[in-house]
């Protein structure tokens, strides 16, 4: 059995994350690296044949953080947004 990408954290925002990438090009693009950053991790995480040095996998999640901490203020501001326009 695969275990889940544990860094694939906005999986149940991704109606949101859907409509932000049709609205702004620049989230498109952070949300793409983060995608990706985040496929690359879990497979040099998981890779049994080539080991990888710890500071290089520490320099991708640090990056990764910084790249979910701007995806979240994204999707706060969406949330918030939509809220606005219910009101």
């Amino acid at each position: 059995m695969k275990h889940q990408n544990k860094y694939r954290k906005f999986q149940l925002q991704q109606k949101n994350i859907e409509a932000l990438e049709k609205e702004n090009s620049r989230f498109k693009r952070v949300y793409s690296e983060y995608e990706n950053m985040s496929d690359e991790l879990w497979n040099l995480e998981n890779d049994k044949t080539e080991p990888v040095p710890d500071d290089f996998i520490n320099a991708m999640i640090l990056q990764a953080s910084y790249l979910e901490d701007e995806i979240e203020d994204w999707l706060i501001r969406f949330n918030k947004k939509k809220t606005d326009i219910k009101q």
